[in-house]
């Protein structure tokens, strides 16, 4: 299983998806920079956290029409795994290749700690490595985490089980419906703001997040036709 990792100016987790993939899978990723228009060859996409142009305008506003996006829609469109962690999330959804959009956290401050995370649908390519309703513990590190979307979206994400993952304690950004992470509604493109990539190992504080990793490999060799 092949992942790319596009990388914009501005971004800052990147390798920690990278060597997250290495570490947990063993499977060969590499990154590509905001100016490859071709992912043709990977099958699965991984939008990082960081500052994609400076959060200038909004953030994921510019990174929208970076031209390695448009390659990304063309993986999405084809059923290839996509997922977005913090400023991956906000760049989805300027894309449009999810719904809503994110807000400047309701206090207006700037949150880093670990959170609890509750899964509310294993039945998605990241998450079928865990339990239906299970708390796991993974870091968030944002200042627009606020998850907004108007009423009509929010009973259509419920309704078509759209909704991924919930913040399990407290709300730490003022998100809707204590959303932390939301997929399409073919389940192949993943938006979610806390970072899985930091939790892999017992010695990050948590290594909860390294099985939404071998989520994506088993719902990959699983439904591949390679395997």
């Amino acid at each position: 299983m092949r992942f790319a990792v596009p990388i914009f100016p501005g971004s800052n987790c990147d390798y920690d998806c990278i060597h997250a993939v290495e570490d947990i899978l063993g499977e060969p990723v590499a990154p590509v920079w905001h100016h490859d228009t071709d992912l043709s060859s990977f099958d699965a996409v991984i939008l990082p956290g960081g500052f994609s142009y400076g959060d200038y305008l909004r953030c994921g506003a510019i990174a929208r029409f970076s031209p390695v996006m448009a390659a990304v829609k063309e993986a999405a469109a084809a059923g290839k795994l996509v997922i977005g962690i913090c400023n991956g999330f906000q760049v989805l959804c300027e894309s449009g290749l999810l719904p809503g959009a994110l807000m400047r956290n309701n206090h207006l401050k700037f949150r880093c700690d670990i959170q609890p995370i509750r899964i509310e649908n294993n039945q998605t390519p990241f998450t079928c490595a865990y339990e239906d309703g299970q708390v796991i513990r993974i870091p968030i590190a944002h200042g627009e985490g606020n998850y907004y979307c108007d009423e009509a979206t929010l009973a259509e994400l419920k309704a078509n089980n759209q909704i991924v993952f919930r913040y399990a304690g407290e709300n730490p950004n003022g998100s809707v419906d204590d959303i932390a992470g939301i997929c399409n509604k073919a389940g192949n493109v993943l938006g979610m703001m806390p970072h899985p990539e930091r939790a892999i190992f017992d010695w990050m504080g948590s290594d909860d997040g390294k099985y939404l990793f071998k989520s994506m490999l088993q719902y990959w060799k699983e439904n591949s036709r390679a395997v």
